[in-house]
């Protein structure tokens, strides 16, 4: 279980990507979890085959937990449990040690106690099915009565394979009552579940584009549209299942949790990090015009706002006062290899994320816009990968569209900086501020940044 911020202590394990015996590589989704923010796409580190996958989907486990077995190339199997971890990042190392907790999750193939048998379904007047998070919403989605289900997980849990076989298995019955056979003369509809011999699933042309861009199987999807056509609704619909199924807590719920995973992790940065701040007014004029000047030769579309010079500005001067680019870990200061910028976020539902564009003091101005605009909309929808959550080596929080004058933020641990920015004053004129870590820095360091971004934004057609 990866640590996607200091701010977190325990994930959900909400659905695997992958099955034991499936080839991986560095960088693919193997998975999605969810946490107090959102739910995450988990990426893997190395190359290698899945052995096995030891935690079950809807099973809530601290930070550090082993959730699989991945054999790396040249290893024989069984042999990849002895082997150490090394593709966890900084952030994870930094993280507090969790106790290994009792394992309630599958052990590695080939050492696992036969599975317990098929549980009966549960007669009339009993307690409701044990179900997985995710196989509930999966039961919701496809009619399927989970009282009349199967569970094959851990004493006999319901899992998402168990609803989708009792789905292929009678795509009728799930709306029929019980042992009650339909009319002879009554063709069942065409539904997502039907077997394949019922003939080529009938879905909009829309909806077939869709699906081959968000990569859904149209097998898995329930037909609403005329005659159980698969519509554009039903492909999107699948598509979110999984965001959809991250959570049972209401979203007020859920936006308390978020308030008092940030309360904590704040209160422990200032409680553990020596703050100290300074600030400067930085002439933008210069910044603001020949931004009006680039953009006048722009499609809207290509247009560039303000702070895609702010991020080149500051990814410039933290590769140029490399003591501000990095992490405080086992009592010293860690240097980055690259500038990763963790971009302050607020959340619709209420709450920040400072998910991490990467290596914008490489990349161009129409490239940093088009990474951020897609950041923020992802941030804002839940679709943010684990990388974005770990990687940030410093982080910005722009406040200046909300009318503030200045912002002295807190460090967001284990990095040992954070840029504040304010509104542009009618005189054409923002405040720059840096929170910045004394165990890795001092005051003189710390004026060299500030003087850096403002040296950069003095000079826009350079960036």
């Amino acid at each position: 279980m990866p640590s996607l911020g200091a701010d977190m202590e325990a994930g959900t394990l909400i659905e695997w990507l992958v099955k034991p015996g499936q080839g991986v590589k560095r960088g693919d989704i193997v998975a999605v979890v969810d946490t107090e923010k959102a739910a995450i796409d988990v990426e893997i580190w190395i190359d290698g085959v899945v052995e096995s996958l030891l935690v079950e989907p809807g099973i809530r486990v601290p930070v550090g937990t082993t959730l699989a077995i991945v054999r790396m190339a040249g290893e024989a199997p069984g042999a990849a449990p002895e082997r150490a971890a090394p593709q966890r990042t900084a952030k994870e190392r930094a993280a507090p040690q969790q106790p290994a907790p009792p394992r309630p999750v599958l052990p590695p193939s080939g050492i696992a106690p036969a599975p317990p048998a098929p549980v009966a379904a549960a007669p009339a007047g009993a307690a409701p099915h044990r179900a997985s998070p995710l196989a509930r919403h999966i039961a919701h989605d496809l009619g399927v009565d989970l009282d009349t289900v199967a569970g094959t997980g851990p004493g006999g849990l319901v899992m998402r394979t168990d609803v989708e076989q009792a789905a292929a298995a009678a795509p009728a019955a799930a709306t029929a009552p019980p042992q009650v056979a339909a009319p002879p003369q009554v063709a069942a509809p065409a539904t997502a579940t039907a077997p394949a011999a019922a003939g080529r699933l009938r879905a909009s042309p829309l909806a077939r584009r869709r699906a081959q861009e968000l990569g859904v199987d149209l097998s898995r999807a329930q037909g609403t549209g005329p005659d159980g056509a698969i519509t554009l609704t039903d492909v999107e619909r699948l598509a979110a299942a999984p965001k959809a199924a991250v959570s049972a807590m209401a979203p007020k719920e859920r936006g308390a949790a978020m308030r008092r995973a940030i309360a904590q992790a704040m209160a422990r940065s200032k409680r553990e990090i020596p703050h100290y701040y300074l600030g400067l007014e930085i002439d933008f004029g210069p910044a603001l015009a020949w931004l009006e000047r680039e953009n006048a030769k722009r499609s809207i579309e290509e247009r560039l706002l303000y702070s895609v010079l702010l991020i080149k500005a500051v990814a410039l001067a933290a590769r140029e006062v490399p003591e501000l680019n990095g992490f405080w870990l086992r009592d010293e200061f860690q240097a980055a290899a690259s500038v990763h910028v963790g971009m302050a976020i607020s959340l619709r539902a209420g709450g920040l994320v400072a998910p991490a564009l990467h290596d914008p003091d490489r990349k161009s101005l129409t490239e940093i816009m088009r990474e951020l605009r897609d950041l923020v909309n992802r941030a804002r929808s839940g679709s943010l990968r684990s990388s974005e959550l770990t990687d940030p080596t410093l982080t910005i929080t722009n406040l200046g569209e909300q009318g503030v004058d200045q912002v002295f933020g807190i460090i967001f641990p284990p990095q040992v900086a954070l840029v504040g920015f304010g509104r542009i004053s009618p005189r054409r004129t923002l405040h720059a501020s840096l929170s910045a870590d004394h165990r890795a820095s001092d005051g003189h360091r710390g004026g060299v940044f500030l003087a850096a971004i403002d040296r950069r934004l003095q000079a826009p057609e350079t960036l």
